[in-house]
C-alpha cells in the first residue's frame, strides 16, 4: 500500500492506561532520513517532508515537534523510469541542497572489481561510524563561520539570475538556491582547508546545487536541460578576480 504522510511524521495514539493521547514519532525523527525512490511516493506523502526539510520540525494535529539535530534528508530516484512515479514538486526540489548523478562505472576493470567484492562480502557489512552527531554539529558551526566575500556572494546571485533569464526554463533558481549554493561553497572551503570561500568553490558546486531546481519549458523537456543552463551561466557570468581571505 502507498505510504501516508502519517507513516513518515508519526501519529497520536490513545494511551488507555493514562487516558490521554500520546504522540508516536515516525521515521522522520532521525538524524539521517533516507527516502529510497522518493518519486514513487504520492504527492501527498512527498508534501509531508516539506516542513521537516525547511523548518526542522513536524506539526501533527496542531502540535509542533522539533526534530533531532543534526537533521539530513537523502533521497534517491530513478531518472529514467516513469511508470508508477510522481514528479517532485518545485518546492521540494528547492529544499534539496545538492543533487548527484550516479552513473555506471567508467571502466571495465572497475565494474569487475565491484562484482568481485560483492561476491566476497557486501560493503555494508564493513560500514562503521566515523562521526558522532556532536561532530557533525561542530562541522556545521565551522561551515557557518567561513568568510564569504561580497564579490563571491554577488557571483552566486549573478549565476542564479542567469538561470532565470534562460529561455529553456519556465522557472529559474530561487533565493533559497543562492543561499544553498553559498553554504555549499563554504563547506567546500572547509574541505579544502580554508576559512574563506572562493569563486572556484562556487563553480565546482553550481551544477549540483542549481540544476535540479530549474523547471524546463515543455518544449525543452529533458533531464539535461538544467545542467546545460547552469553550465552556460558559468561560461557567461564574469568570475570575480582578486578574492582573498578574511579582511
Amino acid at each position: 500500500p502507498d505510504l501516508l504522510p502519517s507513516d513518515l511524521t508519526g501519529i497520536s495514539v490513545y494511551d488507555q492506561g493514562r487516558h490521554e493521547f500520546r504522540f508516536q514519532p515516525g521515521p522522520v525523527f532521525a538524524n539521517v532520513v533516507l527516502v529510497d525512490e522518493i518519486n514513487r511516493t504520492t504527492p501527498r506523502t512527498q508534501s509531508a517532508l516539506l516542513e521537516p526539510m525547511e523548518e526542522r520540525q513536524v506539526t501533527v494535529e496542531g502540535v509542533t515537534h522539533a526534530l533531532p539535530r543534526p537533521f539530513f534528508v537523502i533521497a534517491t530516484e530513478n531518472p529514467i523510469e516513469h511508470h508508477g512515479t510522481y514528479p517532485l514538486p518545485e518546492g521540494q526540489l528547492d529544499r534539496f541542497t545538492l543533487t548527484v548523478q550516479v552513473g555506471y562505472p567508467d571502466a571495465f576493470g572497475a565494474a569487475r572489481d565491484i562484482v568481485r567484492r560483492q561476491l566476497l562480502r557486501h560493503p555494508i557489512e564493513d560500514l562503521e561510524s566515523v562521526l558522532t552527531a556532536a561532530d557533525v554539529l561542530r562541522c556545521q558551526r565551522a561551515v557557518r563561520e567561513v568568510h564569504v566575500d561580497t564579490a563571491v556572494i554577488d557571483y552566486v546571485v549573478a549565476l542564479v539570475q542567469a538561470t532565470r533569464a534562460a529561455t529553456q526554463v519556465a522557472l529559474g533558481a530561487s533565493p533559497r538556491a543562492a543561499v544553498s549554493l553559498t553554504r555549499a561553497a563554504q563547506a567546500r572551503a572547509i574541505a579544502e582547508g580554508r576559512d574563506f570561500a572562493l569563486p572556484d568553490d562556487v563553480k565546482a558546486l553550481a551544477v549540483a546545487a542549481l540544476a535540479h531546481r530549474l523547471v524546463p519549458r515543455q518544449m525543452c523537456s529533458g533531464s539535461s536541460v538544467g545542467r546545460d543552463v547552469v553550465r552556460r551561466a558559468l561560461d557567461e557570468v564574469t568570475v570575480p578576480l582578486g578574492v582573498v581571505g578574511r579582511p
